[in-house]
Order: C-alpha cells, then structure tokens, then sequence
C-alpha cells in the first residue's frame, strides 16, 4: 500500500449497528462493514442499550476482521484508528472505543475522536465533496438540528429541537397506528398512499427561530387518534402518515431554506437516518431548486449509522493534528461544536 495514501480505519458502535470501515484519503470507501440489529430490537419497539452493548461486543472483532478483508489490507497499512466518542447510548460507544484502543495501542496508530453528528455530515464528502459556506440539516432518531459551517471541521448550531428529535417523533407516532419498529420508514411508505385528511399544526416557534419542536405534534397525533377510538370512528393509518409526514417535511423544509438565505448560503445538505425519507427528499428537493440551493443527500445507506461517516471526518481531524489518549472515554451527550477545529486546537 502506497504510505502517500491515508487509510482510516474506523469504528461506529453509538446505538444499534456495529460497524467497521476502511477509508482512503477521506473520500474513497474500500469496505464499510455494518451488522444490524433491528431483528434484535424489533419486539420491543425500540432499542433496548443493554442488549445493544451485549450484540457490540459479540460482533466488534469478526466486523473489524471483515472490512480489512473486504479493503484488501493489514493493520499495517492502517494511518490512523477513528472512533465516535459521541452522543450516543454510553455502553455501546465503550465498546468501540475500547477496541479502537486496543488497536490504537497494539500496533502504535493515532486514535482520533469523532463526534457522531461530524461523521453525519461528512457522509455527503463521500460522495460528493462539501463546498464552503454550507448549512447541514440533521435529522435522525436522537437528533434534529441546523449546522452552519465556514470550511472543514468548523461547525456553528444555529437551531436544534427542543423536545423530541424527528425520528423519536415518527417511531411514536408509528406505535399509535401498530407500525413495527423502525418506524420512521414504515410512516414513508404508508405517507405515499394516504391523504392529508388531518392537518396536524405546523410547530414554528417564535419568529426567526431556527429550532424544532415535535412533541405538541406527536401530542396531537396521538390525541385525535384516542379520541376517534373512544367514538369508534375508522383510522385510515395511510392518512395519518400522510398529514404527521406533511407536518413534519414542512416545517424542516422550511426552516431549512430560511437558514440558507438568512445566513447566504448556497449549499445545502440533508444528513441522518430521517435524510432516507422520501417525502423529506422530494420536498427540500424541489425548495432548493425554487431558491437556487444546490442540494447533497447521501444515498440512504449513508443516511443511516456507518463507519464510513466516521472515517471521512477522522480524515480532516488526522490532517489537523487532532489525537486522543489511552484516557478517551465515550460521551452519551456531546456538542458538536466542541469539535470544532478551532475548540480542538
């Protein structure tokens, strides 16, 4: 393996997918191994933490094992070892960063910390390279915020939800019409057929507010639909996927493109497992068109947890000289902007 050449290898464990990936000079995937647990979480309608460290731990080596295989190299062609420190649930990043430990240790490598929502980000650099000034939408499970960035490594939290994430949102809201977890995909399919028959209220905040609030909205869903039960009226579920999906796309659309204009952006990009949504997608994609916003939204198996992700930012992070010690612990709840290049430094 040509040493000109930065290879990264990097490890994901913050919730439900133990993941292991080889990354060349930032942008080229050579393997991007993910095990699932869904069937794992399924019947209990969500992730439970302690089973999810307990899968991590049995799945962590055999997954490191396999995206050298896959990549097609050693240990020792290996650059630097990349780990999300954080957010996460805290006994599943430890398991990550206990093997990126490990191998940091073993065979005398950089260990880079790399925050979860970072590696969401990059994911868009992998397939398509950010341009700067950018404004970022994150929207997944734990997380729902706007991200303003000058260049590489610089991040600004303009607006973040004050309650529920969006995907904590549509896994709720799921539940109430017996939808099988994970629920956010389950309400997308189900919104393409239905009609927006219930208007649930848009949640806009006060004026100039870049923040998000799901809770009153995943409220009023689950309050109208008890209150059509009590009466014994029909729920058509393809209808309140419809009228919760319109809701919800509307206002981080919205918001969105206020972003980009307020703070003269022309480059905007969707990141997070909620990015896969294909209502989310249709919609900023047609705003953005509208308003003369390019658009960058991963392809949906880089929407959702990978080490892939994680591999891009540690790239940037192993270029500005960033490094952790044997003394690196996980953080279940972390800022964004404390990896900052300049916080960093």
């Amino acid at each position: 393996m040509n040493k000109q050449q930065t290879l990264i290898l990097a490890i994901e464990t913050s919730c439900d997918e133990t993941s292991v990936s080889v990354i060349k000079n930032g942008t080229e995937i050579l393997s991007n191994t993910v095990l699932s647990q869904i069937e794992s979480h399924k019947r209990f309608g969500g992730v439970v933490p302690e089973i999810a460290s307990r899968h991590h731990v049995e799945g962590i080596t055999t997954t490191i094992d396999t995206a050298l295989q896959t990549a097609n190299v050693t240990m020792n062609d290996i650059n630097a070892i990349a780990v999300t420190q954080g957010p996460g649930l805290i006994g599943a990043l430890l398991i990550g960063i206990n093997a990126a430990k490990a191998l940091a240790f073993a065979y005398d490598l950089p260990l880079i910390p790399v925050h979860h929502i970072a590696g969401h980000i990059y994911a868009n650099h992998l397939e398509t390279p950010l341009t700067f000034p950018l404004m970022a939408l994150i929207v997944s499970g734990g997380h729902t915020e706007l991200v303003y960035m000058k260049n590489h490594l610089n991040f600004e939290v303009i607006g973040e939800t004050r309650d529920d994430a969006v995907g904590e949102a549509y896994d709720k809201v799921a539940r109430t019409i017996d939808l099988p977890y994970p629920g956010g995909p389950q309400i997308d399919q189900l919104a393409a057929k239905g009609e927006d028959t219930y208007q649930f209220p848009r949640v806009w905040l006060e004026k100039g507010s870049y923040d998000f609030s799901f809770s009153g909205l995943k409220s009023a869903v689950i309050n109208q639909l008890h209150n059509q039960r009590q009466k014994g009226q029909e729920i058509v579920p393809e209808n309140v996927a419809t009228s919760f999906q319109n809701s919800v796309v509307e206002v981080l659309t919205t918001k969105a493109i206020h972003a980009c204009k307020a703070y003269n952006v022309k480059r905007l990009i969707v990141a997070g497992g909620v990015a896969s949504n294909r209502g989310l997608r249709e919609s900023i994609a047609k705003q953005c068109e509208d308003n003369q916003i390019q658009l960058t939204i991963p392809t949906p198996k880089l929407c959702t947890d990978n080490a892939a992700m994680i591999g891009a930012a540690g790239h940037y992070l192993y270029l500005a000289g960033i490094r952790s010690d044997m003394s690196m612990n996980g953080k279940n709840n972390i800022d964004i902007e404390d990896f900052s290049i300049e916080t960093l430094s």
